[in-house]
This record gives C-alpha cells, structure tokens and sequence, in this order.
C-alpha cells in the first residue's frame, strides 16, 4: 500500500478550486448584472392613460380588465387601456426598475418603497370629471391614497421622518390629468354644466387653480421631482374624428385650441414652482401635446400606417365605441397610432417614453429631460 500524501492531496484541491472561482468570477463579470433603478421610487397619478388596474373592482364603465385589452402584454387584460405597456410601464423601465409599478389597490407595506400607481380611468381633475361612466378615484382622492402610503412608510422608516423625507425627494412623480376634464365634462353639456358656466380660458384657469393646489400637497407629503403632462392633442383622436365633421380641418380644432390654454397655463405653473415658489423642488412640464401632434402628422415616418383610427372599436373610425370584450381587434399592431377610441397602442406609448426620458430638446421635455430629472 502507498502512504496517502496530504500535502499533494490538499494542493490540487486547492489549484481546482482556485480555476473554479476564477471561471465563476469570469462568467459572473461577462454577464449583464441586474441594472439598479435611477430613482429609488416612482409614483403615479392620473388617469386611463396610466391607469393599471386601479379600476378592476368598482363600479365603472371604464374598465379595461378583459380581452382584448392587453392583448400584447405578458400578464394579459391587467386593467391597462392598451394593447401591451403604457408610457408609465416604458418609463419605468428606462428608469431601471426590473418590475413595474403596481397599482394602488393591491399595493401595501414594503411594497410600496420602490412605487405606487394611483391612477384611475375616467378621473381628472375636478371631482365630478367622468361620473357619467361611474366610480373612480380623482385627483383629490389619489393625492389622499399618497397620504395614506407617506402614513405607512411612516411606520416602514420607524417615524424617522428625515429619513422619509430623504427617500421621497430621490422617488420621481408623475402627474398627466386634465383629459377627462374637457372629454368626461366640458365637451359633455347633456351632463355637465360647466361649458355653460365657463368660458374655455375661464375653465382652463379655474382648472389650473385647482390642479396647483393638488400638486402643492404631493410637494408638502414630500414628492421634490415631479413631472408634469399637459394634455394630448385630443381633438384628433378617433372618439372625437368619429363625432366631428369639420369644414376641411382633420381634426377638432375648436377642443385643441381648449386644451392649449390649459396647457400653456401648466407650463406657467411649473416656471412658478421651478422660480422659489415650492422650494427645492423640480418640475419637468412634459409637453404630451407636441408629442402627440408630431407623430399625427409625420406617422409614416414613424412607421404608422393608420393614425386615424382605432385598432379596435366599433363604428367610424372604430371611434364611436370603445373596445367591447372578447372584440377581434387589428393584426399588427405597430402600424397604428390609436388603440382604441381614447389610447395610444404600445408602440406609441414606448415612442412618448423614450423621446421624453432622453429629449435633447425643450421641444417635449420642459426645462430638463427625465433622465437629468432622475440624476438630480
């Protein structure tokens, strides 16, 4: 018999070992590593645009949690209004988050740390904005759904309140109402008294009025980076090309030439809050109106093939009724602009996202672009 030999025994262990840990080192470095977000957390409101299935539980017609929406989308009918991602969904990618931001009504306790989407279809910023299509939460409600969560990260940060405070100023917010305020109210006289009660500039100011005073409250609670959407070009979306017959205008002017007033009035609001008004904070106005615009007008070049009407629907311009369950929608998606009667197919939304968070221009992006936002 030979004598075991230790010392060789434990140097060849040693050298495989050494090989082993060096080729994991190897393959652990040529491997993408899980990308960190940007910002700590990211938090939404708004409304169908965003919306992600806030709505699912109540009483509504503006729901969204059935085939064929979400048609695209790996989980499938969520509650998002769209085939596939919203903006919101895109952006949080960009942003770095390796899930996305999950809606409100089922969101609590840590989960909360990395965001929460308090967005509601059919909301806007007044309280009776689109009660013609039944419950939702508005503006008002959703600011109270964010002072609820500050109360439970409250108890998360074990009532430091400088650490809280530390956290909400590095968290992104992002804040698009006033669609449904002239679709869901203004432009809806049969229910709504508004339009007989104000005139356009007058809506507009007394929109901004409120809106700034909501906005304020989110700075108060602790939000320091905020971005802000004016409304989209909505005269030219097919619920609307369905119901208009203009003298040789495309689209509604008479509601575009509204909304402009509400959205030159935002961009003066963020120049205030910017300026000392709501100090150390920023706002980014992300102007969803020129965005919309420019891919209305140059869609071939984006490579839409229809920018007129919905991929799914029913009526002119499959406009006059929004998606019903289980409907056949288009086959390709990418080559249309709409979605539906109201929204943007994914292609478009991830378009909006990825032009806002890396703009090199003020064009879209007012007066930073998202990505210097987060890097603040």
């Amino acid at each position: 018999m030979h004598a075991f030999n230790m010392k060789g025994f434990w140097q060849k262990t040693m050298s495989i070992s050494f090989v082993f840990l060096w080729w994991n080192i190897g393959k652990a470095c040529s491997q993408p590593q899980p990308q960190q977000p940007q910002v700590p957390g990211f938090f939404i409101f708004g409304d169908s645009l965003v919306d992600n299935g806030n709505n699912n539980g109540i009483l509504t017609l503006a729901r969204a949690n059935y085939r064929p929406y979400g048609i695209d989308f790996p989980q499938g009918a969520t509650g998002r209004f769209t085939n596939g991602r919203t903006y919101v969904d895109a952006l949080a990618q960009l942003l770095g988050f390796p899930n996305y931001i999950p809606p409100y009504a089922r969101t609590r306790g840590r989960a909360q740390l990395s965001g929460v989407n308090y967005a509601s279809g059919a909301s806007g910023i007044r309280d009776e904005t689109g009660n013609n299509l039944g419950d939702h939460a508005s503006m008002n409600q959703q600011v109270a759904n964010f002072a609820d969560t500050v109360l439970q990260m409250r108890r998360l940060f074990r009532g430091d309140t400088n650490a809280l405070n530390s956290y909400l100023s590095k968290c992104i917010f992002y804040s698009g109402m006033g669609s449904n305020d002239y679709l869901n109210n203004y432009y809806m006289p049969d229910f709504y008294r508004t339009s007989s009660d104000y005139t356009p500039k007058a809506y507009a100011a007394v929109l901004l009025q409120d809106y700034s005073r909501m906005l304020t409250q989110i700075y108060t609670l602790g939000a320091r980076k905020v971005i802000v959407s004016a409304v989209g070009q909505i005269g030219c979306i097919p619920y609307q090309l369905a119901r208009y017959h203009g003298n040789g205008s495309r689209c509604n002017e008479k509601i575009n030439s509204a909304i402009s007033l509400f959205n030159s009035g935002l961009r003066k609001l963020v120049d205030r809050f910017n300026g000392g008004e709501l100090r150390g904070a920023k706002f980014v106005f992300l102007d969803s109106y020129q965005s919309t615009s420019d891919l209305y007008l140059n869609g071939t070049s984006y490579g839409f093939e229809v920018i007129d009407k919905g991929c799914c629907g029913v009526g002119r311009n499959n406009g006059q009724i929004t998606c019903l369950p289980l409907q056949a929608a288009c086959e390709d998606r990418r080559k249309y602009l709409f979605w539906d009667a109201f929204h943007p197919t994914e292609v478009a939304n991830i378009y909006f996202a990825k032009s806002s968070y890396s703009s090199q221009t003020q064009s879209y992006t007012y007066p930073i672009n998202i990505q210097q936002l987060a890097m603040l």
